[in-house]
């Protein structure tokens, strides 16, 4: 699997779990009783904002330290070669 598949497919895994996560917990407002959520709907839900917040966060980190580590092995070239 390449390295853009694999991305895409964590954001669109992430981006479902929230737009699921949110759908649900609208469709509890709207059925019996009226207004109530269930604490399994909000369980669920939860669930949903720490998986989608760990595939964006680990990511961003990840990237940033790889960025890091390339631009530092760039520039210990430069400094030999320069």
């Amino acid at each position: 699997m390449r390295k853009e598949t694999k991305e895409d497919v964590q954001v669109c895994t992430a981006v479902g779990m929230l737009i699921s996560g949110v759908g649900l917990s609208v469709a509890g407002f709207i059925v019996e009783p009226t207004g109530q959520i269930h604490d399994s709907v909000l369980w669920f839900f939860a669930q949903c904002l720490i998986y989608a917040g760990s595939i964006f966060g680990i990511g961003i980190y990840v990237n940033t330290k790889f960025n890091s580590l390339i631009d530092r092995i760039k520039d210990k070239e430069v400094n030999k070669n320069g």
